[in-house]
This record gives C-alpha cells, structure tokens and sequence, in this order.
C-alpha cells in the first residue's frame, strides 16, 4: 500500500489520463486524497474512468480536450483553478507515436507526434504556472522517454522526447526560486494498450532487450512522479529519471 504522502485536498492535473500511466498516475494521488483532475482527447474513456474513480469515493473529475490547442488548455487551466483555488501538482504524461524510417516520415507524422509530445507540454505549463506562483508551490512532473537519446525510425517521437527534458531544465532554473521544481521521468518499454496491440513474437523479443528481463507496468512510473511530488523531494529539481529497466545504459532503441 501506498505510504501517504500528501496532504487531503491537494489539487493535482493528469494529462493523457484516460487509460495507461496516466490513469495510473491520477489514481494513484486520488486515492490519497488529492483532488485529481484527469484531461484527455478520449472523451467516453475518461467519462468511464471518472465515474469508476467516484464510484470508490474519490476525488476526480475529467476535462476532455485537445492538449494541443492553446485556447483549450487556457480555459481547462482557469476552471480548475476557479473550481479549487490552486493547483499544487502537473503531470504531463500525454503522448503518441508515430514510428517511420526516417525518409518515409510524412510531415503529418512530424507534427502530430511533437505537437502532442512536446506542445501540449509546454501549454500546459504555460497555463499552470500562472496558479503555482499565486502560492509560491507547485511541482511539475514531464513525461519524456528512454527513446530521447535516439531510436530506429523514431526520429519525431526522440526530438520530441529530447524536446521535453530540455524544457524540464530550463524551466527548473527559471521557476527553481518560486518554490516550484520541474522534473521529468523517462520510461521504458511499458506495459500499456500500446505494447498490448504488438503481436506476442514483437512483445517477447522487446523483453529480452531489458536487461531487468521485464516489461515495466504503469505502476513503476507512478512510483516515480510520486517521488518527484513528495514533500521530500523539494530539493530535487531539473532532474530526468529513466524508469527503463536498464535499457538506457546500453541497449538499442525499439
């Protein structure tokens, strides 16, 4: 069981939070109490995750919306913000992939996969910041990946991911003195709806290229924005912590 770590009426926004990590993530701090605002493009997912969260008696609520728009953000922002009067935690988890060799990658291909890896983060933290200073606290968790430092036809998904943990940093220094700290996780291979889809031959030979000989679980990365959001933690900012398995130390890229 989860220790708690978090004090009752805390006020937490989760993107990409309809299913995988992100759910994870947002039930994690739901059940610990923390007022958990899950956003996501999947309007009947998340309708169906919010109701089964408050089912149990938790404090969630869902906005449905496209992370890249900046107007939509802005106003997913200020109503939460109206709602609660603060927002104490950002986990920017929402993502995509579009895997090509680099030649065949159609620019559509290119902007889907930064727009949604890498500008919804930066609106996201454009929005949220602003309601982080009113209090002088805030803790923002981006969600970059092991596939940052390059990866075999990844060339959108890697720039993207190199995109976050440069803004993670750069924000870390810019806010470090306001009483906010940015950090980011780097995941692995996981398992999620999309590794599920991979045929079983496809999902074994990637196991083998974890030198845990595992595939991680949306929990394992839980574990880690939680100890970014932990009162502990407030004197780590502008780190990137690779929840892979080892993969990052040596072996190749999906």
């Amino acid at each position: 069981m989860t220790a708690q770590r978090f004090q009752v009426g805390q006020v937490a926004a989760v993107t990409g939070a309809a299913r995988g990590i992100g759910l994870s993530i947002a039930t994690r701090l739901a059940r610990q109490g923390v007022v958990s605002y899950l956003l996501d493009r999947d309007a009947t997912a998340l309708a169906s995750e919010v109701e089964r969260l408050r089912a149990e008696g938790l404090p969630a609520h869902g906005i449905a919306l496209d992370l890249t728009d900046g107007a939509a953000v802005g106003q997913a922002f200020a109503e939460i913000g109206e709602a609660q009067g603060a927002l104490d935690f950002l986990v920017n988890n929402a993502g995509v992939v579009r895997d090509k060799r680099f030649l065949k990658m159609a620019e559509e291909d290119w902007d889907l996969v930064v727009d949604t890896n890498l500008r919804a983060q930066f609106l996201c933290c454009k929005a949220a910041l602003p309601l982080m200073l009113e209090r002088g606290f805030g803790r923002i968790v981006n969600l970059s990946s092991r596939a940052w430092l390059g990866g075999f036809g990844q060339a959108n998904y890697s720039a993207a991911k190199g995109g976050v943990v440069s803004l993670t940093r750069s924000l870390a220094i810019e806010f470090a003195a306001k009483g906010i700290t940015v950090n980011a996780v780097a995941p692995g291979i996981v398992d999620t709806p999309l590794f599920r889809g991979f045929d079983t031959e496809v999902q074994a030979r990637l196991k083998e290229t974890v030198p845990v000989k595992r595939i991680g679980t949306p929990d394992d990365i839980a574990n880690a924005v939680e100890f970014f959001l932990d009162p502990a933690s407030s004197y780590v900012t502008g780190q990137t912590l690779y929840v892979c398995g080892g993969r990052s130390l040596s072996s190749a890229s999906v």
